[in-house]
């Protein structure tokens, strides 16, 4: 999530403090991904710093507005115009563990796959009770695009796990697990495997 550009967004529609742009940001996308005040500041002070942003006026209450510069706006709408690069690499936590589990003698993968499934189980549950039936109003539909990709996300690891699960019912001679190897490594970056999808780059978060 690109809080950075998110927040260019926003001001974009006029000036904003930084309370201002919290209370914003919640109630645009469906109060799901709550931001601190602190991350906020930062992030303006980064903008100001890139000259994408300037302080403004100063209210009777001391708030100090930020102002969007026209590279902030050229920012902005180039974001909202670009298709996301979502990460298509293979360091997923989960898939790293369950493969690891597959290969390591004495764990048991079926057991992880068990627990990870009641879980997703679980919280796809909570999502679908949380999701607006009928929207009504831009902050509910907000929330429901939000809800809606939260929902398939968590649809598609459930479908997931159970592949994984057919997949080692089908192999269970190859789940005895690997010996540490003798062998002795090369030194140097290995050789990416013919086909494999080249790692997400390293994100930064303000």
């Amino acid at each position: 999530m690109s809080v950075r550009q998110s927040l260019l967004a926003i001001l974009d529609q006029g000036p904003c403090y930084g309370y201002q742009l919290r209370a914003e940001f919640e109630r645009r996308t469906g109060s799901t991904w709550p931001l601190n005040v602190g991350q906020i500041y930062n992030t303006l002070d980064r903008l100001e710093r890139d000259g994408l942003v300037v302080k403004g006026a100063t209210d009777d209450h001391g708030h100090v507005y930020y102002e969007i510069t026209d590279a902030g706006t050229a920012e902005a709408r180039r974001w909202l115009a670009s298709p996301v690069d979502r990460p298509s690499g293979t360091r997923d936590e989960l898939a790293i563990k369950l493969a690891l589990a597959a290969t390591l003698p004495g764990a048991d993968a079926g057991a992880i796959l068990s627990a990870q499934r009641r879980a997703g189980t679980e919280r796809l549950a909570r999502l679908r009770a949380s999701a607006p039936m009928d929207p009504e109003g831009p902050e509910a539909l907000a929330r429901a695009i939000v809800i809606d990709g939260l929902v398939l996300a968590a649809e598609s690891e459930l479908r997931w796990l159970d592949r994984i699960a057919e997949r080692l019912s089908r192999h269970p001679g190859e789940r005895s697990g690997l010996e540490l190897s003798a062998a002795r490594p090369r030194r140097g970056r290995p050789a990416r495997a013919r086909g494999a999808l080249a790692p997400p780059s390293p994100v930064a978060l303000p």
